[in-house]
């Protein structure tokens, strides 16, 4: 339900869903799953119901997706109307989700009898044990829910985080059709991407970013099980790609020479994807043993090319390493993308020609760029709660609404987003038709289009400016 997922034609399966689902069925319970990745609708869960009639529905989001934090609009009314599909059904629901953490009180009014908080699969194992036993059972005695009294929230005690996740079972791949999920991948990128995770949880403390699941905590799975999890899922389902969905990756440098030698030996050759902070890859010991391992693209949280600007968000990072990071991960032929945010506290204008000049000088593969967005439970939405109107969430993840007062109009923004992209493509050009100029040996479809591309994104870039300039006194 999400226009430019759709457009961007790279779905992945619901991991953390198929965690859970491995450790109810390790624990003797009959599990199903509805993918709702290729559904036209939340209407599609009654024909489930009807065929499997279960005794719970677990609405389930997937965490390790850090697209799940930012519950876009449509895809909470979707919830709420699958909790009334459940309860229809007769069905006891639960819910475990970022969205649902941060807004108790809206889904349980809605219908579910609880949510699970934090790390979902202990919790809902226990819950299912409860309902087993009694199809009413009273859950309050169950650590990590929250549930509805009267018309108040009241919180069962609090769960212990798993500290070591080669306790979990392998996810439950069996039981998602894959099939949908490489058709659309080869169809569009000509090859098949899935994901898996290594770790979980982050231990730094952005002030814009939510931890709803995991808090600060993190912990990690042993090399050897990952490089066990890939070498099952190489064996049966052959993709050539893997994005690691951790919220970091990389954290210990002895980690990632472990998993490096693992994959050697067992002779596993795959290409990832990952997020990282930036100044741990200016560290040769960190970026060299990820090379060794298959490193294909690093998504970086630069954020802003205004050092003002990262204090603020307390990024603990710095301008010179992304500098650093980029040139040591280019000079490894390492794919380099930068994800990038306007609008924060304090940001002025010289603050975003600080952060262009950045994205031209640095030149990076890829940008994706937003508009800074509250989350609950960050220091950032406490600054600006007063602020929010009745809008709280985005329609779609291209939305880039403005939910807060910014220091220029949410139509400055919107047309921000355009102008930059513009010009860093028009800049990518440019280097590519140098490129081909010195070397026309190397001719290939990719570096021709991107030159192409400079004689549309040029002339839409200076229009932009002009824009741009008409638009900041407003």
């Amino acid at each position: 339900m999400d226009r430019k997922q759709w457009k961007a034609a790279k779905p992945y399966p619901p991991l953390a869903t198929l965690y859970a689902m491995a450790w109810l069925r390790r624990h003797g319970h009959d599990v199903a799953l509805h993918d709702t990745m290729f559904a036209t609708g939340p209407d599609e869960l009654r024909l489930a119901l009807k065929d499997h009639r279960p005794d719970v529905l677990v609405i389930y989001d997937d965490g390790f997706n850090w697209l799940t934090k930012m519950c876009l609009s449509t895809m909470q009314e979707a919830a709420f109307e699958m909790i009334r599909s459940g309860r229809e059904a007769g069905c006891r629901v639960l819910v475990c989700s970022s969205d649902a953490s941060d807004h108790r009180l809206r889904y349980l009014r809605h219908g579910a009898d609880a949510i699970i908080l934090g790390e979902g699969e202990i919790t809902l194992g226990e819950v299912i044990e409860a309902c087993e036993s009694d199809a009413g059972a009273d859950l309050e005695a169950i650590p990590g829910l929250a549930l509805l009294k009267g018309d108040e929230v009241m919180l069962s005690p609090a769960r212990k985080t798993l500290r070591k996740p080669d306790t979990l079972p392998r996810p439950a791949w069996d039981l998602v059709d894959l099939t949908p999920y490489e058709e659309m991948w080869r169809s569009h990128h000509g090859y098949w991407s899935l994901n898996l995770v290594s770790s979980r949880g982050c231990p730094y403390s952005c002030t814009w970013c939510a931890k709803p699941i995991y808090g600060d905590q993190y912990f990690l799975h042993s090399p050897e099980r990952v490089v066990e999890d890939l070498a099952w899922l190489k064996k049966r389902h052959g993709f050539e790609h893997v994005w690691f969905c951790d919220d970091i990756f990389g954290l210990r440098a002895d980690w990632l020479e472990g998993f490096a030698d693992g994959l050697e030996q067992r002779q596993l050759e795959i290409r990832f994807m990952i997020q990282a902070r930036v100044d741990l890859l200016a560290r040769h010991e960190i970026v060299n043993p990820m090379v060794r391992a298959g490193l294909d693209t690093v998504w970086m949280g630069v954020e802003s090319g205004s050092q003002k600007i990262m204090d603020a968000m307390a990024k603990g990072i710095t301008v010179e390493q992304v500098r650093e990071a980029t040139g040591l991960l280019k000079a490894a032929n390492v794919r380099v993308a930068f994800f990038l945010q306007f609008g924060y506290l304090g940001e002025e204008k010289h603050d975003i020609e600080q952060t262009l000049d950045l994205v031209l000088e640095l030149l990076p593969d890829e940008i994706g760029i937003s508009v800074s967005y509250p989350l609950p439970g960050t220091p950032f939405y406490d600054t600006v709660q007063a602020q929010m109107g009745a809008k709280t969430n985005w329609t779609d993840s291209g939305d880039l609404a403005m939910m807060y007062r910014g220091a220029f109009s949410p139509q400055y923004y919107r047309r921000l987003h355009r102008y930059v992209h513009r010009r860093f493509q028009t800049a990518r050009g440019f280097e590519s038709l140098r490129a081909l100029v010195k070397a026309p040996w190397r001719l290939d479809r990719r570096l021709l289009r991107s030159a192409a591309a400079t004689a549309f994104h040029g002339p839409a870039a200076l229009v932009g400016k002009m824009r741009l300039r008409r638009l900041e006194g407003t």
